[in-house]
């Protein structure tokens, strides 16, 4: 198992909601800032089906505020945000969101990709689905995709105490474990209000991760 994260001249991360980017991969993607990596976001959804509304208005429009300043505080330097329905990502052809993300891959130039692992870390059809279409676009593309992932023994935890859904991963699956400074990662959830003020699954997990980050190659 390594302690440092590869060595990338830029970074593409694919996801599935804003706030993916900064509630699941902040503490990555500050890492690589710090490191000069430069930093391209593709989301495929609004996450307007969000049951989360701690601020008031159409959630649709608000996430995709939320997002443009969450990239801004994590350092993403080209962000672009699609319109397929939340929810129901996974119903969506596998080569058209292939497609988009060569097709972002093409402008931003990536020598890998970062996404949530398999399972979509909390199950999510949604996220295992925009992993899906990374892993297509990659083997195109021919680069590496690098996942993050939770550690068994958090994800058992998180599923005790508050009924969630998290797949783990034993110490022999992951690759990467880093050392990481959650200021900028912070800064990013809150500009996701509507979903970071009551959540209290987010915050715990955080907690019990401490200042580590664990990847996995797929």
């Amino acid at each position: 198992m390594s302690d440092d994260l590869p060595n990338t001249s830029s970074m593409l991360t694919v996801c599935a909601h804003p706030d993916d980017e900064s509630f699941g991969l902040g503490a990555v993607l500050s890492t690589l800032t710090d490191t000069g990596s430069r930093l391209s976001a593709l989301c495929f959804t609004h996450g307007e089906a969000s049951t989360l509304h701690g601020t008031p208005g159409e959630l649709r429009s608000i996430r995709a505020a939320e997002l443009k300043a969450a990239g801004a505080a994590l350092g993403v330097t080209h962000l672009e945000l699609l319109d397929y329905p939340d929810g129901d990502l996974n119903a969506q052809p596998i080569d058209e969101l292939a497609d988009h993300v060569t097709r972002v891959a093409h402008t931003v130039d990536p020598s890998m990709l970062l996404v949530f692992d398999h399972g979509g870390i909390t199950g999510h059809p949604d996220h295992q689905h925009a992993t899906d279409a990374a892993l297509s676009a990659a083997s195109t593309i021919g680069i590496p995709v690098l996942a993050w992932a939770i550690p068994d023994k958090v994800a058992r935890l998180l599923n005790t105490e508050l009924a969630t859904t998290f797949a783990g991963r034993g110490d022999d699956e992951i690759d990467i474990t880093i050392t990481v400074d959650r200021t900028r990662q912070l800064a990013a959830i809150r500009c996701h209000h509507s979903q970071s003020a009551d959540n209290p699954v987010l915050w715990r997990r955080l907690e019990l991760l401490g200042p580590a980050e664990h990847l996995r190659y797929l």
